[in-house]
């Protein structure tokens, strides 16, 4: 019986693309809103790539009739009543039970025809996440201040939590069955790309970028990102993920400033003190103990919440180590 397993596996190696189809179920996950004019064809591609995949639209509220195009195109359709593209893929991640998530849009954007590709590198290489990371397109494409945004978000991001991403808003990804379910959706927007980077930078999950072609959308299809209100948004939420992850740091960094400020506003009634005996400016030196008491304050939270986050850390690991790895077959 072993031998006969051997072999087994030997044919799986010599035969393409097996290691991901064989044992596994696909789903394909795509969120819309007022995509009528890109969907149907997004849903033929992706069922000529994956032809074993069950292909999910979510319909976030759309008045152009993308729910009717995608369920004429083969799809299975259902509905997210609150906006927010967030909002729909958290109701996706907990509705749907898979072993492989494919992520993407509805705006026929991304190279569908290399989700076979993106899925063989998750199972190949034991990984929780692959993001196919976009090149190319032209300004038709990928308009100027959405790549400075883009740019900005993620030497912040590398900056703030680690090095592993260039390209953190991609749409375009690979989820295994045990990130998808322990992951705790939060975002309710377009921020949604970047809290999943966030999580696997913070839980130091196994993931892998592969460069793909970035296309034009098709005529009568209109990007929903608004680039200052949503580019605002995903910098508030990398703000707030870095104080709920890291509020040490978070806390630190303001009681240090506290701290040099107040040192700053007494160190002058401090040599007056030593040279003369005397206290000349009473309010400078309450207004200078408050602040060095605020500082020692943010301190003492952040080494309180620290704690806190660590615990909810482990608890998120346990959660993530208690599913079976996309490798291991079912």
């Amino acid at each position: 019986m072993p031998k006969l397993d051997r072999v087994r596996e030997e044919l799986d190696a010599l035969l393409p693309q097996s290691s991901w189809v064989k044992n596994r179920s696909i789903a394909v996950l795509l969120p819309c809103y007022n995509e009528v004019a890109a969907i149907a064809g997004v849903i033929v591609d992706f069922r000529s790539a994956l032809p074993s995949a069950a292909i999910y639209v979510y319909d976030n509220n759309s008045t152009d009739g993308t729910a009717e195009a995608a369920e004429k195109a083969g799809a299975i359709v259902r509905r997210e009543s609150y906006q927010g593209k967030g909002n729909v893929v958290r109701r996706m991640l907990a509705d749907i039970d898979a072993d492989i998530y494919v992520l993407a849009d509805g705006d026929a954007t991304y190279d569908t025809s290399a989700a076979g590709r993106l899925i063989d590198a998750l199972v190949s290489g034991n990984l929780d996440m692959v993001i196919g990371t976009r090149t190319g397109g032209g300004p038709d494409a990928y308009r100027r201040g959405h790549q400075w945004g883009n740019r900005l978000f993620n030497r912040i991001v590398t900056h703030l939590f680690g090095d592993a991403f260039t390209d953190i808003l991609s749409g375009y990804r690979v989820l295994s069955r045990r990130f998808a379910k322990s992951f705790p959706v939060t975002s309710s927007g377009f921020e949604i790309e970047t809290e999943l980077c966030v999580h696997a930078l913070d839980l130091k999950i196994a993931t892998a970028e592969i460069e793909l072609p970035y296309g034009a959308r098709p005529e009568g299809s209109e990007s929903k990102l608004r680039t200052y209100r949503d580019g605002a948004r995903i910098l508030w939420t990398i703000l707030m993920l870095y104080k709920e992850l890291k509020p040490f740091r978070f806390f630190g960094a303001s009681g240090v400033a506290l701290m040099l400020a107040s040192l700053g506003l007494g160190a002058p009634l401090i040599a007056t003190f030593l040279e003369t005996g005397l206290v000349p400016r009473f309010p400078t030196a309450i207004l200078s103990a408050a602040i060095m008491q605020l500082g020692f304050l943010c301190m003492g939270c952040g080494l309180v919440l620290d704690s806190v986050a660590q615990g909810r850390r482990e608890a998120k690991r346990m959660r993530y180590l208690d599913l079976k790895s996309v490798a291991v077959k079912r």
